[in-house]
Protein backbone atom coordinates (compact mmCIF):
# COMPACT_ATOMS: atom_id res chain seq x y z
CA UNK A 1 0.00 0.00 0.00
CA UNK A 2 3.08 2.08 -0.18
CA UNK A 3 2.90 4.98 -2.92
CA UNK A 4 6.07 5.04 -4.28
CA UNK A 5 9.19 2.00 -3.14
CA UNK A 6 12.71 2.13 -3.64
CA UNK A 7 13.84 -1.56 -3.90
CA UNK A 8 17.22 -2.91 -4.82
CA UNK A 9 18.15 0.18 -6.37
CA UNK A 10 21.34 2.68 -6.71
CA UNK A 11 21.38 6.15 -7.09
CA UNK A 12 17.97 7.48 -7.35
CA UNK A 13 16.56 10.73 -7.11
CA UNK A 14 13.33 11.22 -6.43
CA UNK A 15 12.06 15.35 -7.03
CA UNK A 16 9.09 17.47 -6.73
CA UNK A 17 6.94 14.85 -5.70
CA UNK A 18 3.56 15.48 -4.14
CA UNK A 19 2.10 12.52 -1.92
CA UNK A 20 -1.72 12.82 -0.70
CA UNK A 21 -3.46 10.42 1.58
CA UNK A 22 -6.13 10.88 3.76
CA UNK A 23 -4.50 10.77 7.60
CA UNK A 24 -6.23 7.76 8.84
CA UNK A 25 -5.54 5.93 6.32
CA UNK A 26 -3.66 2.76 7.27
CA UNK A 27 0.14 1.79 5.48
CA UNK A 28 -0.39 4.50 3.26
CA UNK A 29 3.39 5.39 3.29
CA UNK A 30 4.85 7.82 0.77
CA UNK A 31 8.02 7.16 -0.03
CA UNK A 32 9.48 3.61 1.25
CA UNK A 33 13.50 2.63 0.41
CA UNK A 34 15.09 -0.30 1.55
CA UNK A 35 18.04 -2.77 0.24
CA UNK A 36 19.22 0.85 -2.06
CA UNK A 37 22.35 2.72 -1.87
CA UNK A 38 22.51 6.50 -2.85
CA UNK A 39 18.88 7.71 -2.94
CA UNK A 40 17.99 11.02 -2.39
CA UNK A 41 14.66 12.69 -2.06
CA UNK A 42 14.41 16.88 -2.53
CA UNK A 43 11.59 18.87 -2.61
CA UNK A 44 8.66 16.90 -1.93
CA UNK A 45 5.23 17.55 0.14
CA UNK A 46 4.34 13.89 1.57
CA UNK A 47 0.57 13.52 3.66
CA UNK A 48 -0.60 10.18 4.74
CA UNK A 49 -1.94 7.90 7.45
CA UNK A 50 1.78 6.37 7.62
CA UNK A 51 5.43 7.56 7.48
CA UNK A 52 5.99 10.03 5.12
CA UNK A 53 9.26 8.45 4.38
CA UNK A 54 10.00 5.49 5.66
CA UNK A 55 13.55 3.85 5.28
CA UNK A 56 13.79 -0.13 5.34
CA UNK A 57 16.64 -2.56 5.77
CA UNK A 58 19.48 -2.39 3.68
CA UNK A 59 19.04 1.68 3.10
CA UNK A 60 22.73 3.13 3.02
CA UNK A 61 23.55 6.51 1.73
CA UNK A 62 20.59 8.13 1.88
CA UNK A 63 19.63 11.62 1.44
CA UNK A 64 16.40 13.51 2.05
CA UNK A 65 16.03 17.02 1.96
CA UNK A 66 13.45 19.70 2.02
CA UNK A 67 10.36 17.64 2.38
CA UNK A 68 7.28 18.91 3.90
CA UNK A 69 5.06 16.15 6.14
CA UNK A 70 1.96 16.08 7.46
CA UNK A 71 -0.37 14.51 7.95
CA UNK A 72 1.60 11.29 8.85
CA UNK A 73 4.03 9.42 11.27
CA UNK A 74 6.82 11.07 10.22
CA UNK A 75 9.92 10.23 8.80
CA UNK A 76 11.00 6.57 10.33
CA UNK A 77 14.25 4.67 10.10
CA UNK A 78 13.82 0.86 10.82
CA UNK A 79 11.18 -1.67 12.25
CA UNK A 80 10.63 -3.96 9.61
CA UNK A 81 11.08 -7.93 10.49
CA UNK A 82 14.17 -8.84 9.64
CA UNK A 83 16.13 -5.57 10.19
CA UNK A 84 19.07 -5.43 8.08
CA UNK A 85 21.38 -2.05 8.64
CA UNK A 86 20.66 0.95 7.97
CA UNK A 87 23.61 3.71 7.71
CA UNK A 88 24.68 6.91 6.29
CA UNK A 89 21.40 8.85 6.27
CA UNK A 90 20.86 12.73 5.96
CA UNK A 91 17.81 14.36 6.66
CA UNK A 92 17.58 17.81 6.21
CA UNK A 93 15.35 21.16 5.94
CA UNK A 94 12.45 19.39 6.95
CA UNK A 95 9.06 20.05 8.15
CA UNK A 96 6.41 18.02 10.13
CA UNK A 97 3.27 19.75 10.81
CA UNK A 98 0.87 18.24 13.00
CA UNK A 99 1.98 14.27 13.03
CA UNK A 100 2.33 11.81 15.19
CA UNK A 101 6.40 11.74 15.14
CA UNK A 102 8.69 13.96 13.84
CA UNK A 103 12.31 11.90 13.25
CA UNK A 104 11.89 8.58 14.25
CA UNK A 105 14.20 5.50 14.51
CA UNK A 106 11.93 2.45 15.77
CA UNK A 107 12.61 -1.24 15.88
CA UNK A 108 11.21 -4.04 17.14
CA UNK A 109 11.93 -5.57 21.14
CA UNK A 110 13.38 -8.93 20.21
CA UNK A 111 16.62 -10.78 19.07
CA UNK A 112 18.12 -9.14 15.99
CA UNK A 113 21.60 -8.53 14.44
CA UNK A 114 20.40 -5.19 12.96
CA UNK A 115 22.15 -1.64 13.56
CA UNK A 116 21.23 1.76 12.92
CA UNK A 117 24.54 4.17 12.66
CA UNK A 118 25.73 7.77 10.94
CA UNK A 119 22.50 9.25 11.00
CA UNK A 120 21.91 13.33 10.86
CA UNK A 121 18.55 14.53 11.21
CA UNK A 122 19.05 18.68 10.95
CA UNK A 123 17.33 21.89 10.42
CA UNK A 124 14.03 20.67 11.50
CA UNK A 125 10.83 22.36 12.15
CA UNK A 126 7.87 20.72 14.41
CA UNK A 127 4.48 22.35 14.45
CA UNK A 128 2.58 20.68 16.87
CA UNK A 129 4.26 17.42 16.79
CA UNK A 130 3.16 14.31 18.56
CA UNK A 131 7.03 13.04 19.53
CA UNK A 132 9.40 15.49 17.59
CA UNK A 133 12.49 13.54 18.18
CA UNK A 134 11.76 9.96 19.28
CA UNK A 135 14.05 6.65 19.33
CA UNK A 136 11.71 3.75 20.21
CA UNK A 137 13.59 0.28 20.66
CA UNK A 138 10.07 -1.30 21.99
CA UNK A 139 7.78 -0.50 18.98
CA UNK A 140 4.80 -2.73 18.76
CA UNK A 141 1.44 -1.25 16.89
CA UNK A 142 -1.53 -1.32 18.59
CA UNK A 143 0.47 -3.16 21.57
CA UNK A 144 -0.65 -6.44 19.64
CA UNK A 145 1.37 -9.71 19.75
CA UNK A 146 4.51 -8.03 21.20
CA UNK A 147 7.96 -10.10 21.33
CA UNK A 148 8.29 -8.25 24.79
CA UNK A 149 11.99 -9.04 24.39
CA UNK A 150 15.13 -6.92 24.28
CA UNK A 151 15.73 -5.03 21.13
CA UNK A 152 18.95 -6.85 19.35
CA UNK A 153 19.21 -3.41 16.85
CA UNK A 154 22.04 -1.46 17.70
CA UNK A 155 21.82 2.74 17.44
CA UNK A 156 25.11 4.67 17.04
CA UNK A 157 26.33 7.94 16.29
CA UNK A 158 22.95 9.87 15.32
CA UNK A 159 23.23 13.67 15.57
CA UNK A 160 20.08 15.80 15.83
CA UNK A 161 20.75 19.14 15.04
CA UNK A 162 19.05 22.48 14.34
CA UNK A 163 15.46 21.18 15.60
CA UNK A 164 13.13 23.67 16.88
CA UNK A 165 9.19 23.85 16.86
CA UNK A 166 6.39 22.59 19.14
CA UNK A 167 5.31 19.52 21.20
CA UNK A 168 1.80 18.41 20.85
CA UNK A 169 2.93 16.12 24.23
CA UNK A 170 4.64 16.74 27.16
CA UNK A 171 7.84 14.72 25.88
CA UNK A 172 9.34 16.48 23.11
CA UNK A 173 12.33 13.77 23.38
CA UNK A 174 11.91 10.44 24.08
CA UNK A 175 15.05 8.12 23.46
CA UNK A 176 13.94 4.42 24.69
CA UNK A 177 16.54 2.41 23.67
CA UNK A 178 17.50 -0.73 24.21
CA UNK A 179 18.63 -2.15 27.51
CA UNK A 180 20.82 -5.62 25.64
CA UNK A 181 22.39 -2.84 23.03
CA UNK A 182 21.90 0.74 24.49
CA UNK A 183 22.25 3.31 22.11
CA UNK A 184 25.77 5.38 21.72
CA UNK A 185 26.92 8.32 20.25
CA UNK A 186 23.68 10.35 20.59
CA UNK A 187 24.46 14.18 20.42
CA UNK A 188 22.19 16.70 20.89
CA UNK A 189 23.17 20.23 19.22
CA UNK A 190 20.62 23.71 18.94
CA UNK A 191 17.44 21.83 19.99
CA UNK A 192 13.84 23.57 21.13
CA UNK A 193 11.23 22.34 21.37
CA UNK A 194 7.93 23.60 23.30
CA UNK A 195 5.09 22.33 24.91
CA UNK A 196 1.97 24.98 25.72
CA UNK A 197 5.02 27.92 25.75
CA UNK A 198 7.08 25.99 28.20
CA UNK A 199 10.00 23.97 27.80
CA UNK A 200 8.91 20.49 26.97
CA UNK A 201 10.68 17.31 28.52
CA UNK A 202 13.24 15.00 27.80
CA UNK A 203 12.96 11.10 28.43
CA UNK A 204 16.19 8.43 28.44
CA UNK A 205 16.32 5.32 28.92
CA UNK A 206 19.86 3.05 27.92
CA UNK A 207 20.99 6.03 25.89
CA UNK A 208 24.11 7.21 25.94
CA UNK A 209 25.62 10.79 24.23
CA UNK A 210 25.75 14.29 24.54
CA UNK A 211 24.82 17.72 24.39
CA UNK A 212 25.82 21.06 23.18
CA UNK A 213 24.78 24.61 21.92
CA UNK A 214 21.49 25.52 23.58
CA UNK A 215 19.54 22.52 24.41
CA UNK A 216 15.87 22.44 25.16
CA UNK A 217 14.53 20.53 27.06
CA UNK A 218 17.69 19.53 29.15
CA UNK A 219 19.52 16.62 27.71
CA UNK A 220 18.31 13.46 29.98
CA UNK A 221 21.75 11.59 27.93
CA UNK A 222 23.99 9.46 30.21
CA UNK A 223 27.87 11.16 28.97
Amino acid sequence: MFHIVINGCNDVKVQGVKVSAAGESPNTDGIHVQSSSGVTILDSKIGTGDDCVSVGPGATNLWIENVACGPGHGISLGKEQQEAGVQNVTVTSVTFTGTQNGVRIKSWGRTSGGFARNILFQHALMNNVDNPIIIDQNYCPDNGNCPGQASGVKISDVIYQDIHGTSATEVGVKLDCSSKNPCTGISLEDVKLIYKNQPAEASCTNADGSASGFVLPNSCLKT
